[in-house]
């Protein structure tokens, strides 16, 4: 993907517990020392959350950063941890936890109905931004006002899912692999196969492995990087 030395895209495997602004950090820290530029631009195509993991392509250079956009809307692939019968405030582990109200036949959901279940969510539908997400309205990030106690109204946004795969069950955690457009939240997808379920869900665990035809299984490990280098 190395264009020239100093306009180049590079594939990062983000680690747990990094924003994505800590990657571009870091890259940016290290361009500077071997390129010798002070004011060198860097960006990302495409956020994860802390707790997520998986690919991110790193844009480095003036005319690098000028094209994320075109990878910002390649379709994406994920793999996530759907922990049912209990909901999250945020939708995801970071958030405050409690258990969902369900008896104990839930525990005894089949493979072959939520596999039933999975399949209704592929397709054209909307979505509503999640508060805790780095979506802007009137140039605040929602996570910030959310974090202040505020709410405010969001559009439902227009999201494709591919297909989605169970890759393993055993109550109460569900894996699955989710293939879908950009823009998709993942973790408002977890939440909403929980309340189909009727159990309650979140997303504990969520990992990108795919931007278009790109791979997590190219990208550079977080041990190139020393997070202590961020600025």
């Amino acid at each position: 993907m190395i264009e020239d030395e100093k306009e180049k895209f590079i594939l990062i495997d983000k680690p747990v517990g990094w924003t994505s602004f800590d990657v571009v950090n870091v890259v940016r820290k290290q361009a500077r020392a071997e390129q010798g530029i002070k004011n060198i631009r860097v960006g990302h195509a495409g956020t994860l959350d802390p707790f997520a993991t998986g690919l991110l392509i790193i844009g480095i250079g003036r005319d690098a950063t000028k094209r994320l956009d075109e990878f910002k809307n390649l379709p994406k692939t994920y793999r996530a941890t759907v922990q049912l019968g209990a909901v999250s405030d945020t939708d995801d582990p970071t958030g405050v936890i409690t258990s969902s109200i369900y008896n104990e036949d839930n525990r005894k959901i089949s493979k072959e109905k939520i596999e039933k279940i999975l399949k209704k969510f592929i397709g054209e539908q909307t979505q509503i931004p999640p508060m805790y997400s780095a979506k802007k309205i009137d140039g605040q990030r929602l996570y910030k006002l959310a974090r202040a106690g505020k709410t405010v109204e969001r559009q439902p946004q227009k999201i494709i899912i591919y297909n989605t795969r169970l890759i393993d069950y055993a109550w109460p955690e569900l894996k699955i692999e989710v293939e879908c457009s950009a823009g998709t939240y993942i973790r408002t997808l977890a939440r909403d196969i929980g309340d189909a379920l009727g159990v309650g869900g979140y997303c504990s665990e969520l990992r990108r492995t795919k931007i278009g035809e790109y791979k997590v299984e190219n990208a550079s490990p977080a041990a190139v990087f020393d997070k202590s280098t961020k600025i």
